[in-house]
């Protein structure tokens, strides 16, 4: 049980300074306590674990078995995979907006829309950008 309450101050400490220094960004425009739970929804928790899991994975996938040849350094490849995988999800978040807020469409057809334009996008820039082959 000791140990248990070790580990449960550790997580909380790292995530507490975490969620406190991106906070340093944005101090002058929204509180402390909102800022926390706005990080801290079961949304956002069920995304971030979720992308700590399938950045590694859809990285290995893409570089072993889709993009194979590719001349550029791992490290360049893992950097460009991450700002192609940032843009995605801007892009994602957009084109919701968009659909939902602006046409007036139901969530679902929206995200199915959004899905697909995103995978196209993703498809194109990690061919072409983060896995590129050739010289």
């Amino acid at each position: 049980m000791r140990v248990l309450r070790q580990f449960h101050s550790f997580i909380r400490s790292f995530i507490l300074q975490v969620i406190d220094s991106v906070h340093s960004l944005f101090f002058r425009f929204i509180p402390i306590k909102q800022f926390r739970y706005a990080a801290c929804g079961p949304h956002i928790a069920a995304f971030l674990i979720a992308f700590a899991i399938t950045f590694p994975i859809g990285f290995y996938l893409n570089l072993y078995v889709v993009f194979e040849g590719s001349y550029l350094k791992r490290r360049i490849q893992l950097f460009r995979y991450f700002t192609v995988a940032m843009l995605c999800i801007l892009l994602n978040y957009l084109f919701l907006k968009l659909f939902v807020e602006q046409f007036g469409w139901y969530p679902t057809p929206s995200a199915m829309t959004a899905t697909v334009i995103v995978t196209l996008c993703s498809y194109l820039l990690q061919q072409h950008y983060s896995f590129r082959r050739g010289k």
